[in-house]
């Protein structure tokens, strides 16, 4: 299994311990949590279940009910309520022909796409509540999973909750997208034959989704793959990102509002600045989006010191989503083979290059050496300063040093002209006059090709290649 090691490590752990487990597993959609749980376990599973998006209760249950016949319960009818399916659960498990891990022993339960069972005016949460604590938790050797795409759904009722489920799990896996060098292992397995550069570019379009990665065609360039992918008629990811919001978010409309803006908008926005944008309210209803967007991993949200402290900043980072919005939403170009190489696949590829860089702040610390020392990560702009300065990524260190990150995205070694090595002292100087800051600020530049050796090079203090974004 590809990129998955430390969350493996975590389900071994479970399944030894010898104690009741009740394990939650989330992460956005598409990023392999059913496939994770499937794979280790080889299907070994005493139950396994699913919710369905936009079923009702009855249908729910109905669903529910069929699992429950599958693995051996004799009752056929329909469970009036969610207590009873669970009750029958519960009877189902202590059969003595129950099927168990064939490793351990254990009795695996899996409840996959949970936050869909939860339909409104519902009792599934209750009864679930009441299914693991009057029963699940006395059984030392059930494993329980719980898993769903609706992140904010299980933050919000489990992981979080202060009622039945309060400290109640036992572990938690949060499963991120593939990173560069995952990515790259998986292209391996799956037989493609692409260069890092392709790679790259691969990750600016698809984000380090296995579930699209899967899709690329061996024999295929990168881009004839991204037309099949995206730009025929009958592509498979064509509407991806309505699909997406649509399955993880009620009122999807709102979010998309939301992401939309922060593309605009590369160093991110306040809540307040999002707040005067139309189309997009305030209250209660923008934060709950905000933390939604962040927990499944389309926005990160970072504390800019230079700004008052409740000024948290949200910038987009999923790749994926910047795609569509530049070349798809309005069917602005009608093939990737024909884009490449316009001005605005240049224009693209820049925007695009740092957010992969944003996704990968532990690699770029990595090659700084730094991977051990606490460090504040943001994006950065000058609000007093004209002409002003905008930083991709500023690292802040405890060891009294501050690394302006530029992201370039060249296919040869990128060249440091009279201007650019101007804008990088404006920058620098900016920074420190509106910062006030006494520490040591390093120019460091990420650049996929390197950077070329000439009269201004060494204007730069650090160079990260796009190597080094791999390990």
């Amino acid at each position: 299994m590809v990129g998955r090691k430390e969350e493996c490590l975590i389900l071994e752990d479970a399944v030894n311990s010898g104690r009741p487990e009740f394990l939650a597993l989330y992460g956005r959609r598409r990023v392999g949590k059913t496939f994770l749980v499937k794979e280790y376990f080889k299907d070994s599973f005493s139950f396994y279940a699913t919710g369905v998006q936009k079923c009702n209760t009855r249908q729910q249950l109905k669903i529910f009910k069929e699992a429950l016949v599958k693995y051996g319960d004799v009752t056929r009818t329909v469970p009036k309520d969610w207590f009873e399916a669970f009750s029958r659960l519960e009877v189902l498990l202590q059969d003595e022909k129950t099927a168990r891990d064939y490793k351990s022993g254990r009795r695996i339960v899996f409840l996959d796409e949970l936050p869909w069972m939860d339909t409104p005016r519902s009792d599934f949460k209750s009864a679930l509540d009441y299914f693991w604590n009057s029963w699940g938790s006395s059984q030392k050797d059930l494993l329980l999973i719980i898993c769903g795409s609706a992140t904010s759904w299980i933050m919000d009722n489990v992981v979080k909750d202060t009622g039945g489920f309060y400290n109640r799990l036992t572990r938690q896996i949060r499963l991120m997208p593939f990173s560069l060098g995952e990515c790259e292992q998986l292209l391996i397995v799956n037989g493609l034959q692409m260069t890092r550069k392709q790679i790259i570019e691969c990750y600016m379009i698809l984000g380090g989704i296995p579930y699209y990665l899967n899709y690329l065609r061996p024999g295929l360039s990168l881009a004839q793959n991204i037309d099949i992918l995206f730009f025929h008629e009958n592509s498979p990811l064509k509407y991806e990102f309505k699909q997406l919001f649509s399955a993880l978010f009620r009122h999807s409309d709102n979010y998309i509002a939301v992401v939309e803006k922060l593309a605009e908008h590369k160093g991110g926005m306040t809540r307040t600045e999002l707040v005067k944008s139309k189309n997009i309210s305030g209250g209660k209803e923008l934060t709950r989006c905000l933390e939604d967007l962040e927990q499944c991993g389309f926005i990160r949200k970072y504390h800019d010191y230079t700004r008052s402290s409740n000024s948290c900043v949200f910038q987009l980072i999923d790749s994926l989503s910047l795609f569509y919005l530049t070349f798809l939403k309005d069917g602005k170009i009608g093939s990737w083979m024909d884009h490449i190489g316009t001005p605005g696949y240049y224009n693209w590829c820049g925007l695009a290059f740092e957010k992969v860089g944003m996704q990968h702040i532990e690699q770029i610390k990595k090659a700084l050496g730094i991977s051990g020392v606490s460090c504040n990560c943001f994006a950065w702009r000058s609000k007093k300063t004209t002409p002003g300065a905008q930083i991709d990524l500023l690292i802040d260190r405890k060891d009294d040093v501050i690394n302006v990150c530029e992201m370039k995205y060249s296919i040869e070694e990128y060249s440091i002209d009279a201007k650019v090595a101007e804008d990088l002292i404006h920058k620098v100087e900016v920074l420190r006059r509106e910062s006030r800051t006494g520490k040591a600020i390093w120019i460091t530049m990420v650049s996929f090709s390197g950077l070329k050796r000439n009269e201004y090079y060494n204007s730069v203090q650090c160079m990260i290649s796009g190597d080094e974004l791999f390990d």
